[in-house]
């Protein structure tokens, strides 16, 4: 761990993977910056579980999707800790909508979601990196964004988008001491899922050749690996926990 404490800001982190990556980072010694949209007793509980683990933990609810927010929450990570080090962007929306059917708000929103929103909070946190000449910036992904799947135009453009930032990052701000990343996970069971979410993703453990569904702390194992000094040489790539499914 060290000298000084790195401080983490994953969003989507109420729940599910965020709420796995927000534990894993706290694990490793980080103050932990938690996120969500809706649902703050569940952000509540993540900042909890990560204050038992020893480290500082706040809560900074909002749309990570509406600008002002973005805004509102890195400001309010920054104003707590001086330096977000370590950048989860791990917030998504994966609605389906025909691309014909859609409306313009629908695609401008999951563009603000899953892109939109990684561009903000790096154009915010960066500084504070390029400063101390170290930094970790992981972007999410998804077999959305390798496939490209019927009925998620947007989605997948949008997670090609951020794989597209990602590379442009690591390029730009590896000589100052900052990897840029991308996790794409395959079908995951996550904790908080709904019925109709897991009659979903259940089916999905045939295309896997482990004949199962990943969780929430696997993929929260690699964005660990990534935002630590371990992780340091890897910059630039994909990283997919998928269990060998297609791609």
């Amino acid at each position: 761990m060290p000298a000084q404490r790195r401080t983490a800001l994953v969003t989507g982190s109420n729940k599910n993977i965020g709420r796995a990556c927000v534990l894993h980072l706290a694990r490793a010694g980080c103050n932990v910056v938690v996120n969500g949209a809706n649902d703050r007793a569940a952000a509540e509980r993540t900042a909890a579980e990560a204050k038992a683990l020893g480290v500082e933990a706040m809560v900074a609810m909002g749309d990570i999707g509406l600008r002002g927010d973005a805004h509102r929450i890195a400001a309010e990570a920054l104003g707590r800790f001086g330096t977000v080090d370590i950048l989860v962007n791990n917030a998504a929306i994966r609605k389906d909508g025909k691309f014909l059917e859609m409306t313009e708000d629908d695609w401008r929103y999951a563009m603000a979601v899953n892109f939109d929103s990684a561009y903000w909070l790096a154009r915010l946190c960066l500084p504070g990196m390029i400063d101390k000449g170290w930094g970790r910036i992981v972007n999410f992904a998804g077999m959305n964004a390798i496939h490209g799947y019927n009925g998620r135009a947007h989605v997948s453009a949008s997670k090609h988008a951020a794989w597209g930032l990602t590379k442009a990052l690591a390029k730009e701000f590896g000589p100052k001491g900052i990897t840029t990343n991308i996790v794409s996970p395959g079908p995951i069971m996550g904790e908080a899922q709904d019925a109709v979410q897991a009659a979903h993703i259940a089916p999905m453990a045939a295309r896997v050749p482990l004949g199962r569904l990943g969780t929430p702390d696997e993929v929260a194992a690699a964005v660990a690996l990534l935002a630590s000094d371990a992780g340091g040489f890897i910059n630039g790539q994909m990283i997919q926990v998928n269990g060998g499914a297609e791609t």
